[in-house]
């Protein structure tokens, strides 16, 4: 298959990293056609399922062995989270984004995956089990989407000039993107999906921007921005500065991702 240029890793990890991401991605479709999501309430609420724990333990174990010398940050482990203080390169996995949409059938969840280093993410995985398709890559290196057979196809944002194409979730459509969507001078086309998704469909061409003007934590972004990047697209924060991983703060600001 086609190959990024200047990858963060050598062609063979790149290859052992996508085995991984299929593996996880299986792993929580097994869980999410079962019917045994064994749901349970996290400390800060937040739901979770066998599958988030399914993904976690594969991606985990298997980084342990692929790259034993970078330690890995999971949603999953909240004692990984000190491993930012005193490393400036490590993994950041959310196993299952889009719990929710898990947990409600909608099929709009993913698998998540990005190394980071000195506070940038540089390169992500994103699997989407139900579709069968795994996307990859990072700023520099190009964005690429695979299928269940290996085909791999380059991807690349693609702007339209009439019409601005907003993604964003009927969830998290608070007065704050209202008011950033009404304020856009072009025709508005709003289109949803759920997870990190937003960021692929962007990367895809498919849609031009998503403004998140709602919380969301490190992890649940990281591995898409990569990828987003890779295609030609961008993430700011809403003053325009980048969004930076390792904060002491596992919250992101508010920030808007584009096709630029």
């Amino acid at each position: 298959m086609s190959q990024p240029n200047e990858l963060p890793f050598d062609t063979a990890l790149l290859e052992e990293l996508i085995r991984l991401m299929w593996r996880a991605s299986d792993a929580i479709l097994e869980v999410y056609r079962s019917g045994e999501l064994n749901t349970e309430v996290k400390g800060d609420g937040s739901q979770v399922t066998e599958a988030d724990y399914a993904a976690h333990r594969i991606l985990v174990n298997g980084l342990s062995q692929l790259t034993p010398q970078i330690p890995s940050v999971s949603e999953e482990d909240p004692n990984s989270l000190r491993v930012p203080q005193i490393h400036r390169r490590y993994w950041l996995i959310d196993p299952l984004d889009g719990t929710k949409e898990f947990i409600s059938k909608n099929d709009e969840f993913t698998c998540n995956l990005a190394l980071i280093n000195s506070h940038q993410t540089i390169y992500g995985f994103v699997s989407v089990p139900v579709l069968g398709l795994l996307y990859h890559g990072g700023d520099h290196h190009g964005a690429y989407r695979i299928n269940q057979a290996g085909k791999e196809t380059q991807i690349r944002c693609r702007r339209q000039s009439t019409t601005t194409r907003v993604i964003a979730s009927k969830s998290h459509l608070n007065p704050e993107t209202t008011a950033f969507i009404d304020a856009i001078e072009t025709p508005v086309e709003l289109i949803q999906a759920g997870s990190s998704l937003k960021f692929l469909r962007i990367a895809e061409g498919l849609a031009d921007i998503y403004p998140r003007l709602a919380p969301t934590c490190e992890w649940d972004t990281a591995a898409a921005q990569a990828v987003l990047e890779g295609a030609g697209g961008s993430v700011k924060q809403t003053d325009g500065s980048l969004v930076t991983y390792g904060k002491s703060e596992i919250l992101n600001p508010f920030f808007v991702a584009s096709a630029r």
